[in-house]
């Protein structure tokens, strides 16, 4: 990938970075990652299903694997070794955009163990593991944005660990999560502790907000619920964005600020378009704007490098994404409902792409002869 005049405007004239939302072996063994870096993208993000993808959809860690199972180490703990040697890999790719960006971008994401969505002090332990054993500054541990979750990342805020906050599909519980980065950071503050290099991004799936809103306006079937579809989650992301813009301001926030804390910035993630109706850059081009992330599948990057459009959309007309929110709830969508769905839904997928990679990989360490 050669550097992308798109991605490039699209961080230093819109303040917006453009992240991968993808990471296997031959990224790295190919040097691909590092061509992709040189093209503007300044981050990663991966998840279990993504892992899954990766070592079940190829031969890379035979290899690896192979020597963990004849050194006898428990599936759970090869997997974790196989997905590590990625992440680590990632990160050395990345660590010049850390030091030049000083310590902005730059960032690999790693998810802590999916079934732990629903334990605060498992999510606490795990997390804790992955940020020490790795102990890069450009880690960001990934923690869902669950009722167990906010804990978790106050906690970890306060420790001084980088947190991507995951599943994010509502706007009560977003303040939820930024409450919770903020208060982590003050209770780091008043135990003397510094706030220079914690960094923090929140994580809001777009395109499955559409999918689930467009089916349920499609049940109720009238003229006024069929005109919103495809105007859900952009609506919501923008007001999402407009909540951002009024909580990391004011002299709460200032005073954190001062102290050397950065914003924690909205990421907009699921941003490839599950209806082939709308346009394949439509999350993209509808969610730019100056301190955001957007973190990107292949295909969906591949399509905003040759067509996507660059220019300010994330708080453009926040007035008409307030009616077209209050419009869905007057049709008759439960939009709490959804969220509560989503987010379940979420955190199973998680879980079962974990747990079919370890019987994959139980199955294939029994073939080894273990």
């Amino acid at each position: 990938m050669t550097s992308s005049p798109r991605l490039s405007e699209l961080f230093s004239r819109e303040g917006q970075s453009a992240w991968l939302d993808n990471l296997k072996r031959s990224y790295l063994t190919s040097g691909q990652l590092g061509r992709i870096v040189a093209g503007g993208v300044r981050g990663l993000t991966s998840n279990p299903t993504i892992f899954q993808k990766a070592i079940q959809g190829s031969t890379d860690y035979d290899e690896q694997f192979a020597a963990l199972v004849g050194a006898h180490t428990p599936v759970i703990d090869a997997y974790w070794e196989l997905v590590i040697q990625d992440i680590v890999g990632a990160l050395d790719v990345f660590a010049p955009v850390y030091e030049s960006s000083g310590g902005g971008d730059g960032f690999v994401s790693v998810e802590v163990d999916p079934r732990l969505a629903h334990d605060t002090e498992g999510t606490i332990r795990a997390a804790r593991d992955l940020w020490h054993r790795i102990d890069r500054p450009n880690l960001m541990v990934k923690i869902p944005a669950t009722r167990a979750g906010l804990p978790a990342i106050r906690t970890l805020i306060g420790e001084g660990c980088n947190v991507n906050v995951t599943l994010i599909f509502g706007l009560e519980r977003y303040r939820e999560v930024m409450d919770a980065y903020i208060e982590g950071l003050e209770e780091r503050l008043a135990t003397g502790g510094s706030l220079s290099g914690i960094a923090s991004v929140a994580s809001f799936f777009i395109s499955r907000v559409d999918s689930e809103i467009d089916r349920r306006l499609e049940e109720i079937g009238t003229e006024a619920a069929l005109a919103l579809r495809g105007r859900a989650a952009v609506a919501q992301a923008r007001l999402a964005y407009d909540s951002f813009v009024r909580t990391f301001r004011g002299d709460r926030w200032f005073e954190l600020a001062r102290a050397g804390a950065a914003v924690q910035r909205p990421l907009w993630a699921s941003t490839s378009t599950k209806n082939p109706a709308y346009p394949d850059t439509m999350y993209v081009d509808e969610l730019i704007g100056p301190s955001t992330v957007n973190t990107l599948p292949d295909t969906t990057l591949d399509a905003f490098v040759d067509h996507g459009t660059v220019g300010r959309t994330i708080d453009r007309d926040v007035e008409s994404a307030s009616r077209d929110w209050s419009d869905l709830a007057a049709v008759g969508v439960d939009l709490d409902d959804v969220g509560r769905k989503l987010e379940v839904e979420g955190v199973s997928a998680f879980e079962k792409s974990f747990d079919e990679l370890l019987v994959a990989l139980a199955e294939k360490a029994s073939s080894l002869g273990r």
